[in-house]
This record gives C-alpha cells, sequence and structure tokens, in this order.
C-alpha cells in the first residue's frame, strides 16, 4: 500500500473507468485521498460521477517518467509508476464529510483551500462527491534501461532513456484580477518544481 500511496500523492490526473447504459465510459479527473479513501468530485449534473455512484468503478493513476528507447523498437519501452483503484463509489452528502473531501482534493496539487474564498453552501449544493476505499488497490512500474536482446547489445544501433518531467513554471494572474496583491504563497512555490519535488511542500 505505501507504493499506492505514493503514486497517488505525486500524481496529478486520475482516469475514471464506469459502466454506463451507453457502454463503458473513461474521463479525466482531480482526485484526493486521505490514506484509506479517495475522492473525486464533479457537477452534480456531471453524468459520469452520476452513473458512478453506488457501483463498482476503476480508477488509474500514471506518472510518466520517461521514454525507453532499444535498439529494436520491438523492446521500446516506457518508465513509468501507475496505481489502479477498484472499489463500490460512495456519494457523499453530509455536509461535513463533504467539505473534508473536496479540501483533500483541492489541496492535494497545492494548499489553496484555505487562500481563496470559502465555498458558499449553493457551491456545496451543486457538487457531487464520490469516496472509494483504498482496499482493492495495486501498484505498477517499470524503471531503469530498455531490456535488449543479447545479440542485439554489440551492434551500432542506438539504446537510451528520454527522461520526461512534467514542471510547474511561474504564476500568472487572470486576465480579470484587479488585486494588487501576489500569488499565496503555496501557489507561488510551486514554480520550478516538478510534481515529484512539489511535495517537499507539504
Amino acid at each position: 500500500m505505501e507504493e499506492v500511496l505514493g503514486i497517488l500523492d505525486v500524481g496529478l490526473i486520475a482516469h475514471v473507468g464506469v459502466s454506463t447504459p451507453e457502454g463503458p465510459l473513461v474521463l479525466p479527473m482531480a482526485y484526493g485521498h486521505d490514506g484509506e479513501c479517495l475522492f473525486l468530485h464533479g457537477a452534480v449534473a456531471n453524468h459520469l460521477l452520476g452513473t458512478g455512484a453506488g457501483q463498482e468503478i476503476c480508477v488509474t493513476i500514471t506518472c510518466l517518467d520517461g521514454l525507453v528507447m532499444a535498439r529494436t523498437p520491438f523492446h521500446n519501452s516506457m518508465n513509468y509508476r501507475s496505481a489502479v483503484i477498484r472499489g463500490k463509489a460512495r456519494r457523499i452528502d453530509e455536509d461535513e464529510r463533504k467539505g473534508y473531501a473536496l479540501k483533500l482534493v483541492t489541496d492535494h496539487v497545492v494548499e489553496n483551500w484555505d487562500s481563496g474564498r470559502p465555498p458558499s453552501s449553493s457551491d456545496l449544493r451543486k457538487t457531487l462527491v464520490l469516496e472509494v476505499p483504498l482496499t482493492e488497490a495495486s501498484a505498477k512500474a517499470r524503471s531503469g534501461d530498455p531490456v535488449d536482446e543479447p545479440e542485439d547489445v554489440a551492434g551500432p544501433w542506438w539504446a537510451g532513456l528520454v527522461p520526461i518531467a512534467t514542471r510547474f513554471e511561474s504564476p500568472k494572474p487572470a486576465a480579470d484580477f484587479v488585486g494588487e496583491s501576489d500569488p499565496p504563497a503555496a501557489i507561488a512555490a510551486l514554480s520550478g518544481l516538478t510534481p515529484d519535488e512539489r511535495l517537499r511542500l507539504a
């Protein structure tokens, strides 16, 4: 479970799969977790979340770390970390639990729940929140160099890695921002960091 939680901490996007009357559907979403449950949120009218409530869903989080280029394209691969969570999604209707879950989702990337306007009762009414227990979760990862055929290693073909790094750039104010204040410290501190490095801020 420690490996799963590490991937959940670093990841930014969850791909959520549900069965609908029209067939399977997968959509990317923001998420949060508390070590015991995964939390998802969206508008009350969100068809995917509404369909997922009360049924088994599958959530995948993937961190892509690099391309693995082998001497033959047959052995090309990718270095990655991936977590898969399956379980019954429960709709959260209790205001206190809903607020707790929404704060976790918001603060998952950067802790800014407390630096903006607090959500109103109308905001909460319009938001659907699901929780999925982390009891059925698994991790899969690949790292390192390509694995080539022994007879190819002495050949002339190039082999190696192409690292991939997502990095936060400096915050830019919205076009309609009329204030004079700087970004909150937690947002400003993201500048130049990768998702892995941002965990130092937690």
